[in-house]
């Protein structure tokens, strides 16, 4: 007999949690194997039960969702991720599938969608909800413009996120001021500080600031 498909949840809301997992246990082959309450929580129990799907919300403690999406991404690309919110704004929508999500629901569609969601999501596909599906086919026709910054490009090593986080660093911002005015923690900002140290063969921060300024990300101080 197979086993059961697993599912780890996250939201700092814990009586939100329990009404998702009463929701889950109507199916038969499905096991919720843990809750985390905030981001970091949440990547230990992904290390520690390998969840083949995590449902999480996007505005988490310590570590946000979108965040935590990329970060499971690193520990288990297998993992699927539906990001469950209650945000609508189609930037949220773009960047959470930029960080690797696979679906994407309203909270206030949990009720009738989250099975549906679920199922889409085992059988391989993208689930979005329906209120949003419109906006994203919009959006990408958007960012897919001749003109539209790409997330990543054939002659452009980095992502986007690691370009915005060195241009900063050039800029001479600290690690915890970087992580704030991008909305992220401190550890991701020197993760992806050290993977762009990796990529380019970087030794020193100044090997690093001279890379931001030969390629424009930033423009010398006066």
């Amino acid at each position: 007999m197979a086993s059961p498909f697993s599912i780890l949840l996250a939201d700092d809301h814990v009586m939100f949690r329990r009404g998702i997992r009463r929701i889950i246990q109507s199916i038969n082959d499905v096991e919720v194997v843990g809750e985390a309450s905030d981001g970091f929580e949440l990547l230990e129990l992904v290390k520690k039960t390998s969840p083949q799907l995590v449902i999480m919300d996007i505005s988490m403690p310590n570590l946000r969702g979108l965040e935590a999406t990329r970060e499971i991404k690193i520990i288990n690309p297998a993992v699927k991720v539906l990001i469950l919110t209650m945000h609508k704004d189609k930037e949220y929508l773009y960047h959470a599938f930029s960080a690797g999500a696979e679906g994407y629901l309203l909270k206030e569609d949990a009720d009738s969608e989250l099975l549906s969601a679920i199922d889409t999501l085992r059988r391989g596909g993208t689930y979005i909800s329906p209120l949003l599906s419109t906006q994203l086919a919009d959006l990408f026709m958007q960012k897919s413009r001749p003109g539209a910054e790409q997330m990543t490009s054939p002659r452009e090593p980095l992502t986007t996120r690691e370009r915005e986080i060195i241009k900063l660093i050039a800029e001479g911002k600290s690690s915890k001021e970087v992580a704030d005015l991008l909305f992220i923690s401190s550890r991701t900002v020197q993760h992806h500080r050290a993977n762009v140290m990796r990529k380019l063969n970087l030794k020193k921060t100044a090997d690093l600031v001279k890379y931001a300024l030969q390629k424009g990300y930033t423009a010398p101080a006066e």
